[in-house]
């Protein structure tokens, strides 16, 4: 369930009155959606570094999480960026205002802040991952960068991942990503003064490739 949908339903119940051994919903709330509300807030709750079973075992050292998101395809556009240190500590966390952008774009954008920190940090093996299939395919090689508007972006991903001993890159479920994905939102959010979150038009993979 994505936040924007949760969130509201979320205020929904909290305004339930617990009785005697039972818990009366507001009216138009039905139990199933108060479950399917908890069960989103957990998960959205729960940092994506909390489930490393779900990811690569092989990946045991500093790793990064990524997303963009851009509201409207252009549209205002954010990036997230979750930095772990290879102990599991979530070391930094960034979020950032980009502007009108695709959502690919914001993508790579997020991908190459990760890369300038994790460069910063002096690490020298990173892994990183995206719930944006598009963009891991085409760091693998996987598939082609046709759009210009990635093409250098693309490139210059490429050449500070060459500045590292070892770089891995995996896509992953989106709740995998979801404290990225928070953050890259929240980057809008700030930039717009909004205290919500608006899905309309939200983009996930389209424009160029």
């Amino acid at each position: 369930m994505d936040p924007a949908t949760f969130i509201p339903l979320l205020r929904r119940l909290s305004r339930a009155r617990a009785g005697d051994g039972v818990l009366h919903l507001p009216a138009g709330l039905s139990a199933q959606e108060a479950l399917q509300t908890i069960r989103a807030a957990l998960k959205a709750l729960e940092p994506a570094t909390a489930t490393p079973s779900r990811l690569d075992p092989r990946h045991t050292g500093a790793r990064i999480h990524i997303d963009g998101a851009a509201r409207g395809n252009p549209g205002p556009a954010g990036i997230g960026v979750v930095l772990v240190g290879p102990d599991g500590t979530v070391l930094e966390r960034i979020h950032r205002y980009i502007g009108q952008a695709t959502n690919n774009v914001a993508e790579y954008q997020a991908l190459l802040a990760g890369l300038t920190r994790a460069q910063a940090l002096g690490w020298k093996e990173l892994h990183i991952y995206s719930d944006s299939e598009l963009l891991v395919r085409q760091i693998e090689g996987r598939y082609q960068v046709k759009h210009p508007s990635l093409r250098p972006l693309h490139a210059s991903a490429r050449q500070q991942m060459a500045g590292f001993h070892r770089v891995t890159i995996q896509h992953v479920p989106r709740e995998q990503n979801a404290e990225a994905d928070a953050l890259a939102n929240r980057g809008i959010d700030e930039a717009r003064g909004s205290a919500g979150r608006s899905t309309a038009g939200l983009g996930r993979d389209g424009g160029e490739r």
